[in-house]
């Protein structure tokens, strides 16, 4: 008599396939996180270029002049 081990007892059936709206969902998703990745790090670099640029700058010094009101 043959010797059973567990995967002769039971059958390992795979999950369903992909179904195209699966496919769909799973590659819009994709794109969608590669946009949000590539924004938030277009974002980073432009709050940096900014800060950056705000530090080297000297305040300006405020040159307005108020307008006397009609009374």
């Amino acid at each position: 008599m043959t010797e059973l081990t567990k995967s002769d007892l039971f059958k390992v059936y795979n999950s369903k396939p992909e179904t195209a709206m699966d496919k769909t969902t799973r590659v819009v998703r994709q794109m969608v996180d590669e946009e949000t990745e590539k924004r938030d790090a277009k974002n980073s670099r432009l709050r940096n270029a900014r800060l950056e640029r705000e530090a080297n700058t000297p305040p300006a010094e405020s040159t307005t002049s108020r307008k006397k009101g009609a009374s």
